[in-house]
């Protein structure tokens, strides 16, 4: 009798920012574009960098540092838009860097640790080790809610 390996894989997006590596799962990807220029969006919260005209669509972008909380930097070479769907509507997001698709197995996901006092923690809902690397799963819902954004300017 053989037994079958029940363990899936979840293909996952590697992307940095600062100096950490954060995954999004591959079927919520759209595409991974060069910085493309940004149009300004007049009073659009301070996350929403404006807007882009991506073969035709119009996708809002959003800089994941301004996010997270971490300081902006000046976009460079490496800087990408990894534009993401979610409920039918595409959405960009600025990161430092892209860097490769990987095969992770689902059971090597630890849920989400306990940070105090980190504003980042909520938009976090995994983190998996694999080799040497630490990579955090980002949970795209929570993450693109302006609900979470209202709150922690109420908290702030």
């Amino acid at each position: 009798m053989s037994t079958i390996n029940l363990v899936q894989d979840m293909k996952v997006i590697v992307f940095q920012i600062k100096d950490k590596e954060y995954a999004i799962p591959v079927d919520k990807v759209s595409g991974i574009e060069k910085l493309l220029h940004i149009t300004r969006v007049p009073k659009a919260v301070q996350l929403v960098k404006g807007v882009i005209n991506l073969r035709g669509v119009i996708t809002p972008i959003i800089d994941l540092r301004v996010r997270f909380g971490f300081e902006e930097l000046e976009y460079n070479d490496s800087t990408r838009i990894i534009v993401v769907i979610l409920d039918d509507m595409e959405v960009g997001l600025i990161v430092d860097s892209a860097n490769d698709v990987l095969d992770i197995p689902v059971d090597s996901f630890e849920p989400q640790p306990e940070v105090v006092g980190h504003s980042a923690s909520e938009y976090i809902s995994g983190v998996a080790k694999i080799e040497k690397r630490l990579l955090v799963l980002i949970n795209l819902e929570k993450a693109l809610s302006l609900e979470v954004n209202e709150n922690m300017r109420k908290e702030g």
